[in-house]
């Protein structure tokens, strides 16, 4: 839904390299905001994230990537769709997705931080 996982990643992949690096992120389907929680734990850390605006894999605006990393199986499968006729570089990092996780608001926002 590229509201949690990836716009985390984008926001932590931007505080360390800032514009040395281009960082984008999309997910399978578009969320209508950004997780909260996701908002919360990425504030701590000094990280935000509230501005960025969910989209999926048809809305980017440019496909010149080097290197995509997917963190869940089935956008794993969609990334490779999607650079199957490109020379761009996939891989797969196995991210838990942390919204899954019932419980005490405090074991759900440690689960994002995780």
């Amino acid at each position: 839904m590229n509201a949690i996982r990836s716009p985390m990643a984008e926001g932590l992949m931007k505080r360390r390299f800032g514009t040395r690096v281009f960082v984008d992120s999309c997910g399978l389907r578009k969320a209508d905001q950004v997780d909260p929680m996701a908002v919360m734990v990425m504030d701590e850390l000094g990280v935000d994230i509230i501005k960025h605006r969910p989209k999926t894999f048809a809305d980017l605006e440019d496909d010149s990537f080097d290197l995509i990393i997917s963190l869940a199986p089935q956008a794993h499968h969609r990334a490779l769709e999607y650079t199957r006729h490109l020379a761009v570089e996939v891989e797969y990092w196995p991210t838990m997705d942390p919204s899954a996780v019932e419980g005490s608001r405090d074991s759900r926002m440690d689960t994002y931080r995780d």
